[in-house]
């Protein structure tokens, strides 16, 4: 076994046994799924930084500079790291007093039942993609580190994440958080100090071959509407993430969860922009990484010692961990919290508890299969962000701030914003699907919202002219 496996291991297994330390104080579902309501600034800071700085900001945003060879505006970090701003800003405040434990919670509250579950079905995809892809780059760090194919790496990582995600809950992964948080901080900065003292012709003795053609090299240039929707999709659906969501509800109190979430995604874009600089650095020193995912491992190979690369490694591995055990966890509670009641009927805490533990593990494989036949991190990301996440935008924000709505207009605008994208992305191709679906889904929310109102009106005239209260009948 190299030094690098033995590093990821020891992370590994330090986040498995803060789990089951932290899983003897959780006695209720609360306590799984939201720590609680206890944790302070710090926590829920770092856990919001922690959890956003995963694969794709350690490794695509990397890449995509690597390969560009300059340092690209792109949605990460500065579209995510946006999207948790305004979080903070407009909505932590507002759903933390609502006591819910999910944001299907807040819809039940506001359109019903079957908005919630409807909504809760809608919200899983996206959080099992998120998960699969930091599957995908903690086998490609893996794979990188080792003997082992990335399918075998990614088998192996699939297995350590779902064993160590379905144990302790998000009080475990508020504390994992913290301490990977940390970790990717400091080695990112000591492997960024490192490379900025090094001549570039260190790095280009180190490595042979040349470099591919396509560092470098500019993409082909998007339209407008296309370079606004690949910001949309981080800005718009990031927004209402339950990952997101989930840091904002497990927060002592309203200001702790504004403040807090604010704070978190100010340190994302600072911190996120490290992996941006290394990329550049990468490419402009003629650095050849074994493939653009790998582009940040293979450069602290080249640059830090054995055992300190090892560590590098290890904190790389903490910080896609702090993000895969979140994408499952809210997943499990989407399901076991809110679709769970309709197949179970009520439950006491125990068997709520036990449910979510077991969807968990159960997504866990599903995140692993989606893992196995992707192309990309990228690609997952961007499915992940998107898929049904237009009509939850809409429904959020009218839920909040408006009494404009009811059930049925919270459902078609749920079904337009899945279906819009998947039209806009497959069927009838468009250079900006994501904002197509935003559109159709606020189109149809207000249509069928003026529509009930107009039948409301109408009913209410009816039952009072029947009633002998109504004009007709004051002229008689």
């Amino acid at each position: 076994m190299t030094v690098e496996l033995l590093a990821i291991a020891a992370y590994v297994a330090v986040q498995i046994v803060i789990g089951f330390v932290v899983s003897r104080r959780i006695r209720t579902e609360a306590d799984y799924l939201v720590a609680g309501r206890r944790l302070g600034p710090v926590m829920v800071a770092m856990s919001t930084f922690a959890t956003w700085f995963g694969a794709e900001t350690c490794v695509s945003a990397a890449a995509a500079s690597y390969e560009a060879g300059r340092l690209v505006p792109a949605a990460e970090p500065f579209g995510y790291g946006l999207a948790v701003a305004l979080m903070g800003l407009l909505l932590a405040a507002p759903l933390w007093r609502r006591g819910i434990v999910t944001l299907a919670d807040a819809y039940r509250d506001r359109f019903g039942v079957g908005v919630e579950r409807f909504a809760a079905l809608l919200l899983v995809p996206g959080s099992t993609l998120w998960a699969a892809a930091q599957i995908r780059a903690f086998g490609g760090v893996l794979a990188s580190a080792s003997e082992l194919t990335l399918p075998a790496a990614m088998t192996a990582a699939a297995i350590a994440v779902v064993l160590y995600t379905t144990v302790g809950g998000m009080l475990a992964d508020a504390w994992h958080d913290l301490l990977q948080g940390v970790l990717i901080i400091v080695g990112l900065f000591v492997l960024l100090g490192l490379v900025l003292s090094t001549e570039p012709s260190s790095v280009e003795a180190s490595d042979a071959r040349a470099a591919p053609a396509s560092v470098g090299h500019a993409h082909e240039a998007e339209s407008l509407l296309a370079t606004l929707d690949g910001w949309a999709i981080p800005i718009l659906g990031s927004l209402v993430a339950q990952e997101l969501v989930a840091r904002v509800l497990s927060a002592r109190s309203a200001k702790v969860a504004r403040n807090a979430t604010v704070s978190g995604g100010l340190l994302y874009v600072g911190i996120g922009v490290v992996p941006l600089l290394l990329g550049v650095l990468a490419a402009r020193a003629g650095l050849v990484a074994e493939s653009s995912e790998t582009v940040v491992a293979d450069l602290a190979r080249h640059h830090l010692p054995t055992i300190a690369y090892a560590l590098f490694v290890g904190a790389l591995v903490a910080a896609i961990l702090s993000t895969v055990d979140s994408s499952l966890l809210v997943a499990g509670s989407l399901l076991a919290h809110n679709v769970g009641p309709a197949l179970f009927g009520p439950r006491d805490d125990a068997f709520r508890l036990r449910l979510a533990r077991r969807v968990v593990l159960g997504l866990g494989v599903v995140a692993w299969g989606l893992a196995m036949g992707s192309e990309s991190i990228a690609d997952l990301v961007e499915q992940a962000s998107a898929f049904g996440s237009a009509g939850v935008l809409v429904i959020t924000l009218f839920g909040l701030f408006s009494r404009l709505g009811h059930a049925p207009s919270a459902i078609g605008a749920l079904v337009a914003g899945a279906a819009g994208w998947l039209a806009f992305q497959y069927l009838v191709p468009l250079d900006a699907p994501y904002l197509g679906s935003v559109l159709a889904a606020l189109l149809v929310y207000v249509a069928l919202s003026r529509l009930g109102r107009r039948a409301g009106r109408d009913r209410a005239t009816a039952d009072l002219e029947a009633g002998g209260v109504g004009p007709a009948a004051t002229h008689g």
